[in-house]
């Protein structure tokens, strides 16, 4: 027990402060980051009463014990190297001394940030990646990259890098290509985790990459279709597809119709005139990536109940009223007169 006490008082004797006790220094500010090459100041504060004086220990912008004084700013003009820990210390009347790291961290953004992908065009389906390559940035522990796509953020990712100078790094984005993402833009953020909320620096953006995906045909509405005709009005038939490239359209028709289709090639995805006879219309949309086929089952139209009674209605009537005309106007030896009721057999119907 009597050397565990000789050794820890021997301790407050070599280091000026027992281990448990607080140093009454105040950093302003707290922390300091700085671009290479820019100026750098900070002030450190005594809130002792006891204090007999202060200093800066650093290889730049250090001061020496400076006495009487309960504040000491530290500066340097333009900051020279990567890293820097600039120690404050203050000395007191009882010949103590405690001493502050002021925490500084030294940043430079990236010469550049750009993309690379090794194909400009990718098949739907296939995976594909795109590359993002950060130059010369530090410190590489705080870096960060975002990728968007739109005004979506696909991916993040963070780097573990230990030395404080600036050092190249890339990130890589890997995505499986969908119809939907063709056309989309891609790019690339640098940003440097160095500064609470939005503050510091902006962050550096690469180009945006424009992905082209292609894809088979695919029809804008689906499925076969079945439709009835009136004959001599124009019906319409929609064989609109959507594909990287786009389609092209080629039709075949019934077979009592296709002689008179084939002396002029139907390419239009609409196909618009008056259907006269029923059938299976075929419509093939293609492309070098595939193709896709559509029926159309025309089929007549059952005539209305309504106007076929008509139909029959007006038939009847005028047979009953040809049947009377008959009765009253046909002579006996079956000729056709309007006299009827004068007519002599033999006697002229007028005089001679």
């Amino acid at each position: 027990m009597v050397w565990s006490f000789f050794f820890f008082g021997l301790l407050i004797a070599c280091t000026g402060n027992p281990a448990s006790a607080s140093c009454p220094l105040q950093m302003s500010p707290s922390r300091v980051v700085v671009k290479f090459g820019d100026a750098l100041s900070a002030k450190c504060t005594s809130l002792s009463n006891q204090t007999e004086g202060m200093g800066w220990e650093s290889p730049y912008g250090g001061l020496d014990n400076t006495k009487g004084v309960t504040f000491l700013d530290f500066k340097i003009d333009s900051v020279p190297v990567w890293e820097l820990e600039p120690i404050c210390f203050v000395n007191f009347h009882d010949g103590d001394q405690c001493t502050e790291v002021l925490p500084v961290t030294v940043y430079k953004m990236p010469d550049s940030v750009s993309l690379r992908q090794n194909s400009t065009t990718v098949k739907e389906g296939e995976k594909f990646a795109i590359q993002c390559d950060i130059v010369n940035v530090a410190p590489a522990r705080n870096l960060s990259v975002l990728w968007h796509k739109g005004n979506k953020i696909l991916n993040s990712e963070t780097f573990i890098e230990s030395s404080p100078s600036p050092v190249s790094k890339s990130s890589v984005l890997t995505l499986t290509a969908h119809r939907d993402d063709d056309g989309a833009e891609i790019w690339c953020e640098a940003k440097l985790n160095l500064w609470p909320g939005e503050q510091g620096p902006a962050m550096m953006r690469s180009m945006s990459h424009r992905v082209t995906v292609f894809y088979p045909p695919t029809y804008t509405k689906a499925g076969n279709e079945t439709l009835e005709m009136t004959v001599g009005e124009n019906m319409t038939l929609n064989c609109n597809a959507k594909g990287n490239p786009p389609p092209s359209y080629h039709w075949e028709f019934p077979k009592f119709t296709k002689e008179w289709h084939d002396k002029e090639e139907v390419i239009e995805p609409i196909l618009t005139l008056p259907f006269e006879l029923p059938g299976v219309y075929t419509c093939t949309a293609y492309s070098n990536q595939g193709n896709v086929i559509k029926y159309f089952n025309i089929s007549e139209a059952p005539r209305s109940r309504t106007t076929f009674g008509v139909m029959v209605g007006v038939g009847v009537a005028v047979g009953v009223l040809l049947l009377i005309a008959g009765a009253y106007f046909v002579t006996p030896n079956g000729t056709f007169s309007f006299n009827k009721g004068g007519y002599q057999p033999g006697t002229p119907s007028r005089p001679v």
